[in-house]
């Protein structure tokens, strides 16, 4: 690697000495340069060759910077196609640490060994981000119980707001265990680390239990205010959103479900379209649709000599569409209470699917509303 100083330290080869400049001749360029490559780049002859001037350490710099800013794993490849000492610098793992989280949102419809290969290498560099969706990927979607839990408690450990939570639901849930492995109050403190680091479904997670007693003792007005907070900041988030792609736009008021709305912050009379999910839950969303696992929020007609719970011993998936988990055993989710139709990893996923969908689709919610309606006229 040529430093700033003009030593080159390079293994396999010779070692110039400090301040030397690498030599060339007007018609070879050398190998490592932006004009090589069979000739599909080629300057013009006698032309400066900026970039070949430049040290390797400086364009490191720049190539972290472009893996920043990726917006998708193709872009974060493209930059490496340019030249062979591109593509040479690019493989070094300071790229890989500070690949984006949109460069990593691999599709489940082009899941292969070389995008398996890919999270791996982001995560042994040390990217966080990796880590995670490397983790929710195997633990929910390969069966790799251990090995994800391991890399999502490794993205937790360098203060990964995500994973701390989703490290959370598997306490609770006992995901991957045995139901008396449930371990109510170290869920509820990973909650508090994750909604300290400011993840809205962990602080909205962590007032439901406060307010029923869930792994801490039970304090209804402060989980109300915590569930307030949640609504503000969820509420902060979208305006963030909103003036980051339209400056001048004006969220619309009212308490009206809107097409392409949903009334998340229906306490505060504002009509929000949803947040863009997670890559790794939007993963998890794909996979099981293409296997032909859909989550069930309606009451399924039924004969009546079946049982509530002749449900074949199918493992169910979370009710809410952009949540992706799905149970490592049976009846490992709660349900609803009142329909019992709908399956929850989360008290935060039931909270936000009740306001979304479930409160129309909920049976017996139905039949009061026609009830109502009835007397009315």
């Amino acid at each position: 690697m040529r430093t700033t100083r003009g030593s080159l330290c390079r293994s396999g080869g010779a070692v110039a000495a400090v301040g030397q400049k690498r030599k060339r001749s007007l018609g070879q360029p050398a190998a490592g340069d932006c004009c090589s490559g069979g000739g599909r780049r080629k300057r013009l002859d006698g032309g400066p060759d900026y970039l070949g001037e430049l040290p390797d350490d400086l364009v490191l710099v720049v190539l972290s910077k472009l893996a920043t800013s990726a917006s998708s794993p193709s872009d974060f490849f493209n930059f490496r196609l340019t030249c062979k000492r591109l593509n040479g610098l690019g493989r070094h793992d300071v790229i890989f640490a500070k690949a984006s989280r949109a460069s990593l949102a691999v599709k489940a419809a082009s899941w292969s060994e070389s995008a398996h290969r890919f999270l791996k290498r982001c995560a042994a560099a040390g990217n966080l981000e990796a880590c995670y969706i490397l983790g929710m990927i195997r633990f929910y979607c390969l069966g790799s119980r251990s090995g994800g839990a391991a890399l999502m408690a490794r993205a937790a450990v360098g203060g990964h707001a995500a994973a701390l939570y989703s490290l959370a639901v598997i306490q609770f849930n006992a995901s991957g265990g045995e139901k008396t492995d449930r371990d109510l109050p170290a869920g509820a403190a990973l909650c508090f680390r994750a909604a300290m680091l400011g993840h809205v479904d962990a602080l909205r997670e962590l007032g439901h239990c406060l307010q029923d007693g869930y792994g801490v003792d039970p304090d209804p007005a402060e989980g109300r205010r915590l569930l307030v907070a949640a609504n503000a900041r969820e509420l902060t988030l979208a305006l963030a959103a909103a003036a980051k792609h339209r400056p001048f736009a004006v969220l619309p008021l009212g308490g009206s479900f809107g097409v392409g709305g949903c009334p998340l912050l229906s306490d505060f009379g504002w009509n929000l379209p949803e947040a863009e999910p997670h890559p790794a839950n939007q993963f998890m969303v794909d996979w099981w649709s293409s296997r032909g696992v859909q989550p069930s929020s309606k009451k399924p007609v039924v004969d009546e000599l079946a049982t509530a719970d002749s449900d074949g011993g199918e493992l169910r998936l979370c009710s809410h569409v952009r949540c992706g988990r799905r149970e490592t055993r049976r009846h490992e989710f709660r349900r609803c209470s009142v329909c019992s139709a709908a399956n929850y990893c989360s008290r935060a996923c039931q909270a936000l699917d009740w306001k979304r969908a479930h409160k129309a689709q909920c049976v017996p919610m139905r039949r009061w509303l026609l009830a109502g309606a009835a007397v009315a006229q």
